[in-house]
């Protein structure tokens, strides 16, 4: 009998809409004639699965213990063709035959039945304990993944979190049951991108199975990279965005590939490189994840595979322009001279569309070397004697002044190649071949016609006069592109000192990068005439201006050594420009540090008129509170009874106690701007603490207390284990969180609070029905002396948070605030883990409704 087949509908959390894609997709296979029956589906009391039903097949449930459960014998005994069976990882109840549902649904495909079921990812057993870590749940009802990773089709329910809390909030999932809770515990929304992402990672996993299992059964062996490292090469003309572009997605196929982007400017051969358009480059390749390098070399060939291979990369990609068969001979290009000597590394030549606005000035045959002179001297001599050839058996065809223009054309090809030297040679050797064979009398070097003889003289002085200009052409062509480079590396430098965006250190070491210095120093000079090192680059840089091959000074204060230098005279006006902009970036970072102290003094200034002007209130206020009272106490004329008394005293004792708080409030505040609050590093009992700091709130004279402290909802699951932190700070710290929280909600909606565990530290939610407020206002609500919105003076001068805060991160916990769903504010206290606590035993955190006290 052949196995029936099984697709799964995967979510990352209940509620997304696994049932109604599972229910969907069995009324389509319906309408298409196929028999289909509904196994089991957990309604949830929804009124949308309900309607769904209607129309389709249900096998009766089986009710042992009285909770409806998947009847498989029933099932069987009907044999569909397929069979709609929700919660695939479910338990079963005792007495029903296998404990899982899954173990179920192996029966039903073994009969032949095809099955469309429904899964969360929390449900795996290969992710249970991330997802624990994630949502602070231990998930109890688990499936293996290799009866997952058996299905023949795995299908993503996705839903944005955003909306999943909107369906939660309006009933669509769970219709009656409170989710305040919920809502701020496993259905927050960093837990269902969490979760969702986790699907997402997941499912990508299974694909790359597919993949692979598809090549082995197509008998495909070629080695794929799993990651790359892809140079890409820019010549800075607007056709390399479709390059980078190209190189980016090669780097991204692979999770963990680089790309890495490098310009070559060349010491000769006049580069068309625009400062602008590279600087855009630049900014696209670093928004695509990648790096930009600019590197100077005579051969661009070269140069980017040196580079390439000192980066261990495995792909170079290159653009290709079009060219004809004469001149790819002649000048085949980078691409091919790379593709040549790439070796083991792959070579991509994208092909580019020629286009004459960026081929503008670009001179061909600038680039004159010692092998291009070499080769010239051998042309000098071999192209003349092959014409000579050719010519003597052509002597009745062609005349004497062809002749002439002919061995003209091969001095000027000549020159071309090799500059002047090599053209002079050859002028001389053709001049000697004409007198020889070509002017009478024959194979001798004498003449006798005096029109010969001007003729030759012409033909001597044209060759020499053409030469000259051929090789003053390349010369002034090599100067350009020297100035072309050393314009673009300072200009890539300067930018990145302007732009402030890159660190004095990687600039100078990709100046000592881009023109192949050994060692770079910027040097300052102190008062006694020693030198300190600013900033260095390279292996054992120069401590001394004695020390380098290279000094430039900077005024008397600054110099720039280098070590390692080519031999050529126009690396000290790079240098001097470079050693002004270093210069100029030392002094940038000293007034931005200068800068800095003074916005911290002016902070400190407006924290003083801050504390003046919230003092000149707060602290009057129960001062004067406490000398009426006092005074109206020692005023004997006055006959006050018992019961006055004890109002007056009560009167001077709590405005007293208020203020002692905010005494206490701005030593501890005073005490953490300056690094020195004592912190007892310790496991504490975090249920005790918060009974602490409930009593204090209880204490607390808070204007807008809609009762007594006992009306805050705790909700604490029985095996949270301890925290890591400061036990008389922790619970100033919740009583702080608490009292605001209490403060700002309505009368008919006290706060709540609860806790879990979360992998390796504790979470505790602070949550309010309150205003709440706005995302742009969060961060001030952290700053002294802020009550925003607040107009009530008796609530104090607002330290409350701001301490709180300053005392969570001295214990190494952090303070945040996030919406609550559906209106308010939650403050979450992230704390550590105590390192002795133990591991708490499996079972499910379910969280019941906070709006009743606990």
């Amino acid at each position: 009998m052949t196995r029936g087949r099984l697709r799964i509908y995967l979510g990352a959390a209940p509620g997304v809409g696994k049932t109604f894609a599972m229910l969907n997709e069995g009324h389509r296979r319906a309408v298409r004639g196929t028999d289909v029956v509904v196994g089991f589906v957990a309604t949830h009391d929804r009124e949308g699965i309900r309607a769904l039903l209607e129309g389709l097949e249900r096998v009766p449930d089986r009710t042992p213990a009285g909770s409806g459960e998947f009847d498989l014998a029933a099932l069987l005994t009907r044999a569909p063709q397929v069979a709609l069976i929700d919660e695939l990882a479910h338990e079963n109840a005792p007495g029903m035959g296998h404990d899982k549902r899954w173990e179920d649904v192996d029966v039903v495909l073994a009969a032949g039945i095809d099955v469309v079921t429904t899964l969360n990812i929390e449900q795996l057993e290969s992710l249970t304990d991330i997802v624990e870590q994630i949502t602070g749940r231990v998930q109890l009802e688990t499936i293996p993944d290799s009866v997952v990773r058996r299905a023949d089709q795995i299908e993503l329910v996705d839903m944005a979190p955003e909306a999943l809390q909107r369906r939660l909030a309006h009933g669509n999932v769970y219709p009656g049951q409170p989710l305040d809770a919920e809502l701020s515990n496993y259905f927050r929304i960093g837990n269902l991108t969490a979760l969702r992402e986790l699907t997402l990672l997941w499912l990508a996993d299974r694909v790359d199975e597919g993949l692979q299992r598809y090549r082995s059964e197509h008998g495909i062996e070629d080695r794929w990279e799993t990651r790359e490292r892809v140079v890409v090469g820019l010549t800075g003309d607007s056709r390399d965005e479709l390059i980078i572009r190209r190189a980016a997605r090669i780097a991204a196929r692979t999770t963990g590939g680089d790309l890495l982007a490098v310009h070559v400017a060349k010491w000769s051969g006049l580069s068309s490189a625009a400062p602008d358009a590279l600087a855009q480059q630049r900014r696209l390749v670093e928004t695509l994840g990648g790096t930009y390098h600019q590197l100077v070399g005579a051969d661009v060939a070269a140069t980017l595979l040196e580079f390439a291979r000192a980066e261990n990369a495995t792909q170079l990609v290159l653009g290709d322009r079009p060219r004809n068969g004469l001149w790819r001979a002649i000048q085949p290009g980078v691409g091919q001279d790379v593709l040549r000597h790439s070796g083991e590394i792959d070579v991509h030549l994208v092909s580019q569309s020629e286009n004459r606005s960026d081929s503008v000035s670009r001179q061909r045959f600038g680039n004159i070397g010692r092998d291009r002179t070499i080769a010239a001297f051998v042309l000098s001599i071999i192209l003349p004697v092959l014409l000579t050839i050719v010519l003597t058996q052509t002597r009745t065809v062609i005349n004497r002044q062809s002749d002439l223009l002919l061995f003209l054309l091969v001095i000027v090809v000549t020159a071309l190649v090799g500059g002047l030297r090599p053209a002079l040679a050859a002028a001389a050797m053709s001049f000697l071949l004409v007198n020889y064979w070509f002017i009478e009398p024959q194979y001798t070097f004498r003449i006798q016609d005096r029109n010969s003889v001007l003729a030759v003289v012409v033909f001597l002085l044209v060759a020499v006069l053409v030469s000259a200009v051929v090789d003053l052409a390349s010369r002034r062509t090599r100067e350009a592109a020297i100035a072309t480079a050393e314009a673009e590396t300072l200009s890539t430098v300067a930018g990145s000192v302007l732009r402030g965006d890159t660190a004095l250190d990687a600039i100078f070491d990709r100046f000592r990068e881009a023109f192949g210095i050994t060692s770079i120093a910027l040097l300052e000079s102190d008062s006694e005439g020693g030198w300190s090192t600013l900033v260095s680059a390279g292996p054992e840089p120069p401590t001394g201006p004695s020390d380098g091959d290279l000094e430039v000074l900077v005024g008397q204060r600054y110099a720039l050594v280098g070590r390692g230098l080519p031999a050529a005279p126009h690396q000290r006006r790079v240098f001097v420009g470079f050693a002004a902009q270093a210069a100029v970036a030392i002094e940038q970072q000293r007034l931005v540090t200068e800068a800095a102290v003074v916005v911290e003094l002016e902070a400190a200034d407006r924290l003083r008129t801050a504390l003046l002007a919230a003092l000149g209130h707060d602290l009057r206020t129960p001062l004067a509170a406490a000398k009426a009272s006092v005074d109206s106490l020692r005023d004997y004329r006055v006959p006050w009874t018992e019961e006055q008394r004890a109002d007056l005293l009560e009167t001077a004792d709590s405005s007293l106690d208020r203020l002692a708080r905010l005494v206490d409030n701005l030593l501890d505040l005073s005490r953490l701007q300056a690094g020195v609050m004592p912190v007892l590093d310790e496991v504490v009992d975090l249920g005790e603490v918060i009974a602490l700091a409930l009593t204090e709130v209880d204490s607390l004279p808070i204007g807008r207390l809609a009762g007594p402290a006992d009306d805050i909802a705790v909700k604490l699951p029985a095996d949270l284990p301890d925290v890591q932190a400061d036990t008389a700070l922790l619970e100033r710290v919740i009583a702080n969180l608490l009292a605001n929280a209490v403060r700002h909600s309505p009368p008919d909606k006290p706060p709540w609070l609860v806790a879990a565990s979360r992998g390796e530290t504790v979470e505790l939610q602070v949550v309010d029905r309150g205003p709440g407020i706005a995302l742009p206002d969060r961060d001030r609500v952290f700053a002294p002396f802020q009550r925003l919105g607040d107009t009530d003076n008796t609530s104090g001068v607002g330290l409350g948070l701001a301490l709180s805060r300053g005392l969570a991160e001295a214990m190494g916990a952090s303070i945040s605030l996030e919406d609550t769903p559906g209106g308010g504010l939650t403050a979450v206290l992230l704390l550590r883990r105590a390192a002795t606590s133990s591991v708490p035993p499996p079972g499910r955190r379910e969280l019941t409704d906070p709006g009743t006290p606990a």
